[in-house]
């Protein structure tokens, strides 16, 4: 049908305008109507180098001269051939290595070019004009997501949501079944495939969130977090078909998918899960926080610790260390044979613990009530009824101060053994805290902060006389008289010319020992230390000293300049914890918003009897800052109580 009218074209550049509209349309009619023109009986040689404004190929030219299945085959070998191109460049071949590469795929591409290459024409611009006529703007291309602000792009995503819904796809998924966690994956694979090599008998689903996505044409690369840490997921058109466009449509990095495919090793030797399939689990409407480079400022960490610990694995790792120390603990006590018992929160009096307590009112009831500032007389409570080792590991309130070591709510745990002293608890705290270090830690040599702190047993143990007589050395506290006011004002010159603070308002000389110990010795107290036999003054609730006046027994354990543990040798007689508790309740009377009133529930239990008992309480955020490396107690409380957000 065309050749009749091939024949009858005779005008400069007609042919030639004919096999290049043809090339752009049908490839068989093409075929067709270039054997006719190329064999016009009136042109001795092919036309198209008589045509104005074209340019002659005479290798593109056979091309067209080729049967349809030529060409089909042609354009599979360009498409391979790219896709090839496209997984070098990904696997991060440098420029000369794919320079030949790409020369061979522009000369198969040349052959698939019409036989001549245009120029621009009158025609053309002609045909711009009016597309144009009328004034109609040409539409903005769309934002690239770098210059969205962050509203902009949640309207984006929930666009995306509203998109997969419109197709038939939940956008929120109810469950997955992955097969292996990323670091399953890295262990199971360690050592194995070489780089381009795959794992075509494997069939494995992972599910995380996506971290980040590199998209090159019809291949993409995106790295999947899951809680074991992250995995490549390598996704490409060819296997994924159409899926692959709905991929690239719809995931962004924040989204949670879940992948199931084979096992391949890119030519970098990055471990990867080649995609056969994708499931979207959950769309995240709002970005990650690298989006505003990072979160890096304190206080956002805090306040958004979701968003923490997505972006920084090292405080996944916190968290995780955490929950581990708790469980060992837990499991070393239960083997010694404690028993967990909890206590009750509310209380009708603080007590147990020189502290301000929160403050709250049961309606029903008509109950004033604070909450508990230690556990410490329930337990004992337990003790008298009859168990011998019991402990708790809870939340304790305390109203006062924040710091970098304290937060108004914090954990800790306190025990109790009947037939112990406070020398057998020395002996227990060195054996749970070193378990706790072996568990989270392949060594006893802990790096914190610019020191090394060796935990390998034994530690050091020291009187507070002792320890204080180093930085006071023209004093010994425990041969001045409590009762003697001559030796009070002693104490407090001692004190005053070593430069402690607020001395003058103390009332006893073993205040003025603790305060002195507190200014001069317990910042300086690195490596792990007992300081042991404190004034009675400061220990309500400790048996007196079996052979010091004054003293008790009660030890403190100290490290990295602060208190992690504290015990005595409980006090059992119920006359002498009278006469403390109402020593407390004077001075809470005074004004001391931290002393305790008297027990008297308690004192009817102790009358009851309570057998010698060692008593052990350890502050588990402490610890915990201790053994991950930690400066501040919120980096180890995952939601720590914050002033509101102006």
């Amino acid at each position: 049908m065309l050749a009749p009218l091939a024949t009858n074209l005779s005008r400069k550049g007609g042919i030639t305008m004919i096999l290049f509209l043809l090339s752009k349309y049908s490839t068989s009619a093409l075929t067709s109507v270039s054997r006719s023109i190329l064999t016009v009986p009136h042109l001795s040689r092919p036309a198209v180098p008589f045509a104005a404004n074209y340019i002659y190929d005479s290798t593109t030219v056979k091309l067209f001269m080729s049967t349809d299945a030529d060409i089909l085959n042609l354009e599979e070998r360009i498409k391979e051939k790219g896709d090839e191109i496209r997984r070098m460049k990904a696997d991060g071949m440098d420029k000369a290595s794919l320079a030949p590469h790409v020369e061979e795929l522009l000369a198969l591409k040349a052959k698939l070019e019409p036989p001549v290459k245009e120029l621009e024409t009158k025609e053309v611009k002609a045909t711009q004009q009016k597309n144009n006529k009328g004034g109609k703007k040409q539409s903005p291309p769309p934002k690239k997501e770098a210059d969205m602000s962050e509203s902009e792009l949640r309207l984006a995503r929930l666009a995306k949501v509203e998109s997969m819904r419109n197709e038939g796809v939940e956008p929120y998924a109810y469950s997955y079944k992955p097969t292996h966690t990323a670091k399953e994956l890295q262990d199971l694979y360690e050592g194995k495939l070489e780089g381009g090599e795959e794992d075509e008998t494997a069939n494995v689903a992972v599910a995380g969130r996506i971290m980040a996505k590199r998209v090159f044409g019809k291949l993409s690369f995106f790295t999947l977090q899951d809680e074991s840490g992250t995995i490549q997921l390598q996704m490409e058109k060819r296997r994924l078909g159409d899926a692959f466009k709905n991929l690239k449509a719809w995931v962004d990095a924040g989204d949670i998918v879940g992948v199931r495919g084979t096992v391949r090793r890119t030519d970098k030797g990055e471990l990867s899960v080649y995609a056969t399939e994708w499931t979207m689990l959950t769309k995240s409407a709002a970005p990650l926080p690298d989006k505003w480079h990072g979160l890096t400022d304190i206080s956002k960490r805090y306040r958004n610790r979701h968003l923490d610990l997505i972006v920084n694995p090292i405080v996944r790792e916190t968290f995780r260390k955490r929950a581990i120390i708790t469980s060992t603990l837990r499991r070393e006590l239960d083997g010694m044979g404690f028993l967990e018992i909890e206590t009750p929160v509310l209380h009708s009096q603080p007590g147990g613990a020189e502290a301000k307590p929160f403050e709250t009112y049961h309606n029903t009831m008509d109950m004033n009530l604070t909450l508990r500032i230690a556990t410490e007389l329930h337990l004992k409570r337990l003790i008298v009824g009859g168990f011998h080792r019991v402990y708790e590991i809870g939340r304790i309130f305390r109203n006062e101060g924040v710091s970098t070591r304290h937060n108004p709510e914090f954990t800790s745990i306190e025990l109790y053994q009947a037939y112990a002293d406070y020398e057998d608890m020395m002996d227990l705290t060195e054996k749970l805290v070193v378990s706790m270090c072996d568990a989270v830690s392949d060594t006893r040599q802990l790096p914190y902060g610019e020191h090394i702190v060796s935990l390998e047993r034994p530690w050091r143990r020291v009187t507070m006389n002792d320890i204080v007589k180093e930085y006071i050395k023209d004093i010994d506290f425990e041969s001045l008289d409590p009762n003697s006011p001559e030796d009070l004002e002693k104490a407090k010159a001692a004190a005053r010319a070593a430069g402690v603070p607020k001395v003058d308002e103390l009332t006893s000389i073993g205040y003025v020992l603790n305060q002195c110990f507190e200014e001069l010795c317990e910042p300086n107290l690195i490596q792990p230390t007992f300081v042991i036999d404190y004034p009675v003054d400061v220990s309500p609730l400790a048996k007196p000293h079996r052979s010091k006046p004054g003293y008790t027994e009660r030890f403190e354990l100290f490290a990295t300049g602060r208190e992690l543990a504290n015990s005595f040798s409980e006090l059992t007689d119920p006359v002498d914890q009278r006469i403390r508790f109402e020593a407390q309740a004077a001075k809470k009377a005074a004004g001391d918003e931290e002393a305790c009133d008297v027990d008297e529930e308690f004192l009817s239990a102790l009358e009851q009897g309570m057998p010698p008992t060692g008593g052990l309480g350890i502050g588990i955020d402490r610890l915990v800052m201790l053994l991950t490396n930690s400066p501040s107690i919120r980096d180890v409380i995952a939601f720590p109580l914050l002033k509101a957000d102006s």
